[in-house]
């Protein structure tokens, strides 16, 4: 479970650790559960309900110019929001 919090970048103490791990172990048995009674001749879903285009139509509205973009950005250069590299790989 500690493994998990440090990938999922969550600092856990050893009672969080604890009362997850018995989450952890509930979670994983009801995976289980459902992938015994799923069989071949059932459609996988990604939602219960059939779903159309639920988008707005794309409509052009008032837009902000490059200088009213970057004007509080913390730094910028060359017209774009310069950050630090979060992997520790020089691009």
């Amino acid at each position: 479970m500690r493994h998990l919090g440090v990938l999922a970048r969550i600092q856990l103490n050893d009672d969080e650790v604890t009362r997850l791990t018995g989450q952890l172990d509930a979670i994983v048995d009801n995976i289980a559960k459902v992938s015994e009674v799923a069989t071949a001749d059932i459609v996988a879903t990604s939602h219960p309900i059939p779903l159309s285009n639920v988008f707005r139509p794309d409509v052009v509205g008032e837009t902000l110019t490059h200088e009213q973009v970057l004007q509080n950005a913390p730094d910028a250069a060359d017209g774009r929001f310069r950050v630090t590299a979060i992997l520790g790989e020089e691009q």
